[in-house]
């Protein structure tokens, strides 16, 4: 198959970001087509209201396992990694709440390799509208809103029991770690999507960076060592989700010897993320030729 071309048929010159080939046209047109395509699965979900009911509680308890399993640690001894458990409570419900939703919004993209295999992609590229819209809410699932409901309780015990100096720039924090590490969880997801492109069969690489990041993030950064604090906090950088703002808010240092301003810096690395996961998207997408059948 030729190189695709997803610019819409409209008149408007590439040069007029408003026009038919300007960034804030496509990204329009993509937030159009997502909603549309999400609130069909919306609605085919909520055609079976006591079978979602259930599946979203069966997320919410096979997540709830994850904190069940500190709680466990937490029986046996009274810190972990000199962490008491509401501090860990606080990085577990921050990291749970921003992967979830980013879980909820994008988590689709990992069937992208699938498509790629079978050809199915294919499909979505004669439609009129942006692909990676079209893979991001396709089979929308509402179920996933129990990660983030358990992640939200298990953050609202540690607010309940943590004893903090609360200041107007630590509330702020909060609500930024949550925003911006979904932000960098889905841009880790969009490119691990554009690296099927070539890969394939590489669902599994994908998780170990969404999923497998999450459950790190879940647990204190001193239990780690610093060549893996290094590379989630200057390659892939995981660490601004939580661990860099979570500990100005408890209090804390960072393991490594970092400024402390960066506690800050979320919104600016999400920023980031988003645009080398879309330069990465775009390479791919274009790299795309057809399976043939």
């Amino acid at each position: 198959m030729a190189d695709v071309d997803e610019r819409p048929a409209t008149t408007g010159t590439e040069d007029d970001p408003f026009g038919a080939y300007g960034p804030y046209r496509r990204l329009r047109d993509g937030l159009r087509a997502y909603r549309m395509i999400a609130a069909m699965w919306i609605r085919s979900t909520m055609a079976y209201r006591a079978s979602f009911v259930m599946t979203a509680f069966g997320n919410f308890a096979a997540t709830a396992l994850d904190f069940v399993a500190i709680l466990l640690m937490f029986s046996q001894v009274d810190e972990l990694g000199g962490f008491t458990l509401p501090e860990i409570a606080l990085l577990y419900g921050t990291s749970a709440m921003a992967f979830g939703l980013a879980d909820l919004m994008i988590g689709s993209m990992d069937r992208l390799g699938r498509r790629v295999r079978d050809g199915t992609l294919d499909t979505l590229l004669v439609r009129p509208a942006p692909v990676l819209a079209q893979v991001a809410a396709d089979k929308f699932a509402l179920r996933r809103l129990g990660r983030v409901t358990q992640g939200a309780l298990v953050l609202g015990y540690a607010l309940a029991t943590l004893d903090i100096d609360w200041t107007p720039l630590k509330v702020l924090t909060l609500p930024m770690m949550v925003v911006s590490g979904g932000v960098i969880f889905a841009a880790v997801f969009v490119g691990g999507a554009a690296f099927q492109f070539v890969a394939q069969d590489a669902s599994e690489v994908q998780n170990a960076f969404t999923y497998g990041g999450a459950t790190l993030l879940q647990y204190p950064p001193a239990l780690f060592a610093k060549d893996l604090l290094r590379g989630v906090t200057f390659v892939l950088p995981l660490a601004f989700v939580n661990w860099l703002p979570g500990l100005y808010v408890l209090g804390r240092p960072y393991p490594l010897d970092v400024p402390h301003w960066l506690a800050f810096a979320p919104p600016l690395v999400a920023a980031a993320c988003c645009l080398l996961a879309g330069a990465a998207w775009r390479a791919g997408l274009r790299s795309y030729r057809s399976t043939g059948s």
